[in-house]
């Protein structure tokens, strides 16, 4: 690698000064690095530490460095765009993921193409034909629901491939999911510790994988508090109120031996519990506490009370994926289900820690 200056990277000369603006070899200099480790740096390639890539990128946000981008395109064969293929037609999960990217690639200079395919494979399909005529360097696939599905393609040998909130039937894809039941196990936990005994979970259809896992954290954090789990407080049905409001009818009208504390499997359902529960002169969380999962703010905030849920870090998990899909456009490879952390809201449906 020489030290002479990459044409390819110099804005154009000012037409009456014949001055050019800041250089790489400007930027080389000023971070204290060779062009080669500057050029690595702002064109997210190569093997840098972290440290090294963000000293670059500020010294050249510093200087006003503007690299000649469709010079750059050519010379590196990239088009410094990334794709987002989704299903989610409302945007409730895939809108903090698209916006984490965005922060993410931003000061890369990185565009992103989002296109919808609501779970229609044909409509898929014509969007990402779309998306590969133009040459993206990655591609990030998210839905509204995390289940598997199949993989998309086919792809160019090479294009480095994300799942986010949605696992692709492919053991050698790239899958980064919430800690669905770590979340539940935070959310039952904490129901205990607020002097809950008695601890039912509503939640939606068996077959999705997302339940099954919550059911599990919510075995596993009863296990914990060393209380039973009544087979009879649990209940399945649909992600909806009206679910919510018939499982409460079920728990509660006629029965003796009733729940002091409900778990749900979203907020939709913790808002018709709630809704329930006030209709029948229960006080929430004095008599019984109420945690949804989620954290929705459409839902949460309006509750009454507001809602304890458990938030799934959909923000966290879009920053993740676009700093791993930067390091596999720079060549790495990364493959496996990832597992973020979830973190609670506490609110007033389930009162203070006794």
């Amino acid at each position: 690698m020489t030290d002479e200056p990459d044409p390819l990277s110099s804005p154009p000369a000012n037409e009456r000064t014949g001055r050019h603006g800041p250089t790489i070899r400007d930027v080389a200099r000023i971070a204290g690095v060779s062009i080669g480790t500057a050029s690595k740096a702002l064109n997210s390639n190569g093997r840098l530490r972290q440290e090294t890539r963000d000293k670059v990128t500020t010294v050249a946000r510093e200087i006003g460095y503007r690299p000649n981008d469709m010079a750059q395109s050519l010379h590196r064969t990239r088009s410094m765009t990334v794709g987002v293929l989704s299903t989610d037609s409302f945007g409730r999960f895939t809108l903090p993921i698209f916006q984490a990217l965005e922060e993410q690639f931003a000061d890369r200079g990185i565009a992103i193409f989002m296109c919808n395919a609501t779970d229609d494979p044909e409509r898929e399909r014509q969007h990402l034909d779309q998306l590969l005529g133009k040459r993206i360097d990655g591609l990030v696939v998210t839905a509204r629901r995390a289940d598997k599905r199949p993989p998309v393609g086919p792809l160019p040998a090479g294009l480095p491939v994300i799942y986010v909130f949605s696992q692709a039937d492919d053991r050698d894809a790239l899958c980064l999911l919430p800690d669905d039941e770590g979340g539940a196990r935070l959310a039952v936990r904490h129901l205990g510790e607020v002097g809950k005994r008695r601890i039912a979970h509503i939640t939606g259809p068996e077959h999705f994988e997302a339940v099954q896992l919550r059911r599990r954290g919510y075995l596993s954090a009863l296990a914990e508090l060393g209380l039973t789990a009544h087979p009879e407080l649990y209940l399945s049905g649909k992600w909806t109120e009206a679910w919510g409001r018939d499982a409460v009818a079920a728990l509660f009208d006629g029965k003796t031996d009733r729940p002091d504390a409900i778990f749900c499997g979203n907020d939709l359902i913790a808002r018709g519990v709630v809704d329930a529960l006030r209709e029948r002169g229960i006080a929430v969380p004095g008599e019984v506490a109420v945690a949804g999962f989620d954290n929705w703010d459409v839902m949460t905030a309006a509750a009454r009370p507001p809602l304890t849920s458990v938030d799934m870090n959909l923000s966290a998990l879009g920053h993740e994926a676009g700093r791993l899909l930067i390091e596999m456009i720079g060549g790495e490879t990364v493959r496996g289900i990832r597992r973020l952390p979830c973190t609670l809201v506490v609110r007033e449906s389930t009162g203070t820690t006794s």
